[in-house]
């Protein structure tokens, strides 16, 4: 193991079983898996490394978990004469100037650790299959996310402490590392997340504008879909578009809804279901008020240059936690809406947060308290957390996206296959959502996004269509549509019917990669049932 800090400004390194020369004190725990130190002078901590030697075989398969929300997350199978077949998606084969123009690096872990490009990047928690098998999940992620490298040509994995920027004062002790292995890869996965328990276990099911209208709503386009509202919503939630500018949240767009949004409030409560509301409240557009009138609470670098969070809507960068009227305006911004009745949170791009850590913390101690900030506030309301951290939101949040925003097109347009790993894609939601369900009703309840059966707005085939319903039925406790189901035919109602039976009765009993095919198992009504998910085209067929 290696630890690198700061003392006196200089970079320092102490290799264990040794003891830095007056500045740190270790201490190695459970076979070394558990390592505090103790500052014996004031220290800023730089990183922290273990190697753990593993030895592969080319029949292993890998599966790593990715940064946050939006993240490709899979498990990736093993080719003829390598390790592993596929790559890893990162920005190498982007022009620079166009990785920084859009700020595809804030998306992901990129903006803070670059893997080395033959090694698979995990986040928190992966496992290797085959002849020998390890599971490794990060025990220690309220202190540091852990980052997991598992290198394809070579029998090690490398663990990496997240704790860059983290200080100790004379006399501070902070826990460094703390992971758990297993030997058995599915033993391991189930016993580690078996230590959670989730905030909520109410399923629901329900409706969001922002798949079929996107940002172009109002006040008449939304009591229209009211109005259409299957009776068996659980939810009906306001997507983005109603405020006039993203950082302007206290600014209810009066061209759009010039009655406000508490008397819709009144008409989803009225038709017995929950009044759910995006926002993102850790986030600011470059045309917001509060970008160009309050500089100082908007995040920058050590230069002094606002750090971009990314590209969507005009720009947009996150809030300097850094900065109590920041924080007091995420408080402002919540209890406003909890005013107006909203029951429902949606609360997008929490990534954000970690751009700029708080002094002296680290990427997940931030987020740690930016999230608090978020359940202080909303109490008992529903939480879902999206384009968030995922370790930061265990036990935390009622329900967590657990992929990237399904597309209308199956894997989005051809030019975003070279995107950022938190791109758009049903294609990558989709495994997202399989393998990502071991969390489901134990970290917190998953949200795989949206099922759409309609048949206009969409480039998505019916047996695309088919299988994003079923999958998300089978696999996600949060099920929502944009569709209007009043309008759907024979065949639509019945594929809703049953989808619908999968999600409240239905219980998957395994699943396994087999190449580019996913084997399900699964049962609903005492009958056992299967099926094959070809991950290249997005159908199904039977097992």
């Amino acid at each position: 193991m290696i630890i690198r800090y700061f003392a006196d400004g200089v970079l320092r390194s102490v290799k264990t079983p040794s003891i830095g020369e007056n500045d740190i004190k270790i201490l190695s725990e459970n076979e070394g898996k558990k390592i505090t130190v103790t500052a014996l002078r004031d220290i800023t901590l730089d990183s922290a490394v273990i190697p753990v030697e593993f030895k592969k075989s080319r029949k292993s398969s890998v599966f790593v978990n990715g940064y946050q929300s939006w993240t490709a997350t899979k498990e990736y199978v093993p080719a003829d004469n390598l390790l592993i077949s596929e790559k890893q998606r990162n920005l190498d084969r982007l022009p620079q100037n166009v990785v920084k123009g859009y700020a595809f690096k804030s998306y992901g872990s990129q903006f803070f650790h670059k893997a080395d490009n033959s090694a698979l990047l995990g986040v928190d928690y992966a496992y290797v299959k085959g002849n020998e098998e390890i599971f490794i999940g990060n025990l220690n992620y309220k202190n540091a996310y852990l980052l997991i490298e598992i290198h394809k040509t070579k029998n090690r994995i490398l663990l990496l402490s997240d704790v860059d920027g983290k200080e100790l004062k004379k006399g501070e002790t902070f826990t460094v590392f703390d992971f758990f292995t297993d030997s058995d890869a599915e033993r391991g996965q189930k016993e580690y997340f078996s230590r959670l328990t989730p905030k909520s276990t109410k399923k629901l099911f329900g409706y969001t504008s922002w798949y079929n209208h996107y940002q172009d709503i109002d006040e008449n386009k939304i009591y229209t879909a009211l109005d259409n509202a299957d009776e068996r919503f659980d939810l009906f939630q306001i997507d983005d578009g109603f405020e006039t500018f993203v950082g302007d949240w206290l600014n209810v767009d009066q061209s759009k809804f010039p009655n406000g949004l508490k008397p819709i409030v009144d008409k989803i409560h009225a038709r017995g279901m929950l009044a759910g509301i995006w926002l993102a409240p850790f986030a600011a557009e470059e045309k917001s008020e509060i970008f160009r009138t309050r500089p100082d609470v908007i995040a920058k670098d050590e230069k002094g240059d606002f750090i971009k969070a990314g590209s969507n809507w005009s720009g947009f960068y996150p809030l300097d936690l850094n900065n109590p009227y920041s924080v007091e305006y995420v408080r402002k911004i919540l209890r406003f809406y909890v005013d107006l009745g909203f029951d429902f949170f949606k609360l997008d791009f929490l990534y954000a947060t970690n751009l700029k850590p708080l002094r002296g913390k680290t990427r997940s101690e931030t987020a740690e308290f930016a999230y608090s900030i978020l359940c202080e506030e909303l109490k008992d309301k529903k939480i879902l957390g999206c384009g968030a951290t995922l370790s930061n939101g265990f036990e935390k949040f009622d329900f967590m996206r657990i992929g990237p925003d399904v597309s209308l097109k199956f894997d989005d347009v051809w030019y975003m296959k070279f995107m950022h790993s938190e791109r758009i894609s049903t294609k990558v939601t989709l495994q997202n959502t399989i393998y990502r369900s071991v969390m489901d009703g134990k970290a917190f309840l998953n949200d795989p996004d949206v099922i759409l059966l309609r048949d206009d707005n969409i480039d998505l085939s019916a047996k695309q269509r088919y299988a994003l319903a079923k999958i998300n039925a089978l696999f996600g406790s949060l099920l929502m549509t944009s569709d209007n189901p009043k309008t759907y035919d024979k065949n639509k109602s019945e594929i809703l019917d049953e989808t619908l039976t999968l999600f409240n009765d239905g219980k998957v009993l395994c699943y396994r990669r087999r190449k580019r095919f996913i084997y399900v198992e699964y049962e609903v009504g005492g009958k056992k049932h299967a099926f094959n998910y070809d991950t290249k085209k997005g159908v199904m067929k039977n097992g």
